[in-house]
């Protein structure tokens, strides 16, 4: 399935996936998803004001770097030592369960974390017109669904959701 997604629409997938397996998260969640976005931009949209910074601070990661700092342990060098080659595309998979179809889950070096059910409906908002996936169709299917909590931490990043969506031609229903 990561075959259909242009190079840095995959490095983000990827990325969120690293994210979810970092915190220790049982699924990649579309937080997570927006987080990768917003360190990736994989477009060049000039309404996504929103940095990552800006998404980390409402994301929680449970981030262990301040308990290990106390004992002497610097977790991004160990990142560094341990993590190389680990972000290489080839050497992740995203497959669909053919037993449970609304099953997807990311495979990679560092593990498996399944999507979670606003994760999954964002990548297949994203692959659902043929073509390749890019971090435009990504947004689209993170923004085709309020309910997942995207636009909030957008709208509280500062983002003018309204012109986000006309700059990057989502295609939004008018209702008479």
């Amino acid at each position: 399935m990561l075959a259909r997604f242009t190079d840095p629409a995959r490095r983000t997938l990827i990325r969120a996936g690293t994210l979810a397996l970092d915190a220790g998260r049982p699924a990649l969640t579309p937080d997570l998803l927006l987080l990768a976005l917003a360190e990736i931009r994989p477009f060049s949209l000039e309404r996504f004001t929103v940095t990552a910074e800006d998404v980390r601070g409402q994301v929680d990661l449970g981030d262990a770097r301040e308990l290990l700092a106390t004992l002497g342990i610097d977790l991004d060098a160990v990142h560094r030592r341990t993590r190389e080659g680990t972000s290489d595309p080839a050497r992740w998979r995203l497959t669909r369960s053919r037993l449970k179809p609304l099953r997807m889950t990311l495979y990679g070096p560092l593990g498996a974390v399944p999507l979670a059910m606003h994760a999954r409906k964002a990548v297949e908002v994203a692959m659902w017109r043929p073509g390749a996936v890019t971090g435009e169709r990504l947004l689209w299917g993170l923004l085709a669904d309020y309910s997942n909590g995207v636009g909030r931490i957008l709208r509280d990043g500062g983002v003018d959701l309204r012109a986000l969506v006309e700059e990057a031609g989502i295609p939004v229903a008018r209702t008479a």
